[in-house]
């Protein structure tokens, strides 16, 4: 049954025979427990109704599926607590190891990560932790999105999602890039176009557009921090009747499915949640296989992001920059 070299071909052939006729199936779930292991990798985000992390979980699956892995999903709402409990709990029994894309735990909590199983985390939440970490370029992929809106003619930019007093994630991590872009081509930061949301769904994008609205600062561009954020946002610009690209141009972040079906297609940037997936898995897998050579210190993986052109923010050459709006729209 398992190809042992030196087993008789005509003994091979009688065991074979009587698996066909009595329908044999082996008992996966013993042999995995005689291993020592379940067959079962976790993957915890903070929530499956964004668009990004319900994609990314497919992704994840594929990868798993491609090594006879099981991925058992869990949601932490981004809530520290959930999250710590999740790394603690007896739940992490069922599992050969865990992909965790924290939200919750911040710098100060990088010792609870330091746990007895295989982990990989995923994003840049925590830095310098004692586990395998697949880095998502944050940083590098919001200059990516502000300077293609540069090169574009825009100069008032507004950003639609940022965190107040966050340090390390996401939303302060694209911030940075952001301003990191706006620096090197010269152009004064403008707090009054930043507006903070809590929430990254498309009513937090709607609503933080109808503030920018209200504010009455003129702005010919907008980067969401996510494209759910941008998805919101533009509908609320369509009900001021605001022209999107020629008045405003707008560009998200994490190239959900949804982007492209947008009207007018979304523009953003692709973090490349499928290579994320793959090399997350692959990590993770060697770390449970025991691949990993002998007193091998935290892995640092990192996935360039790029830059996804569509109809909401085109080139300077396809569409030239509008006359900013403001709340008269």
């Amino acid at each position: 049954m398992n190809d042992f070299e030196f087993v008789r071909p005509s003994t091979r052939a009688k065991v074979q025979a009587a698996i066909a006729e009595l329908g044999y199936q082996p008992n996966l779930a013993a042999r995995q427990l005689r291993a020592g292991r379940t067959g079962v990798i976790g993957l915890a985000v903070p929530e499956l109704r964004f668009s990004y992390f319900a994609e990314l979980a497919d992704a994840v699956l594929e990868a798993a599926r491609a090594r006879d892995y099981v991925v058992l999903i869990e949601q932490t709402g981004g809530v520290r607590e959930a999250e710590i409990a999740l790394l603690t709990g007896s739940r992490t029994a069922m599992m050969d190891g865990l992909l965790f894309s924290p939200l919750g735990l911040s710098i100060d909590d990088a010792d609870v990560l330091d746990v007895s199983y295989p982990l990989v985390l995923l994003g840049e939440r925590i830095f310098d932790g004692p586990t395998d970490h697949v880095v998502i370029q944050n940083v590098e992929g919001a200059a990516l999105a502000t300077r293609h809106l540069l090169d574009g003619g825009r100069r008032r930019i507004a950003v639609l999602g940022a965190h107040e007093g966050e340090r390390v994630g996401s939303a302060a991590l694209r911030l940075r890039g952001h301003r990191n872009a706006l620096d090197q081509a010269g152009i004064a930061f403008d707090p009054a176009l930043v507006v903070a949301r809590e929430g990254w769904h498309r009513r937090d994008g709607a609503e933080a557009m109808q503030e920018l609205l209200d504010r009455g600062v003129p702005f010919d561009a907008v980067f969401a921090l996510n494209d759910e954020l941008a998805l919101g946002a533009l509908r609320t610009l369509a009900q001021h009747h605001a022209a999107v690209p020629e008045e405003v141009a707008v560009i998200g972040y994490d190239n959900v499915t949804e982007s492209q079906f947008a009207m007018p297609s979304l523009s953003t940037v692709d973090p490349n949640r499928g290579r994320v997936a793959e090399i997350a898995v692959e990590a993770l897998v060697e770390r449970i296989a025991g691949r990993v050579p002998a007193g091998t210190g935290p892995r640092l993986f990192d996935v360039p992001a790029t830059l996804v052109k569509r109809e909401s923010a085109p080139a300077l050459a396809e569409a030239g920059a509008g006359t900013p709006v403001s709340a008269s729209v």
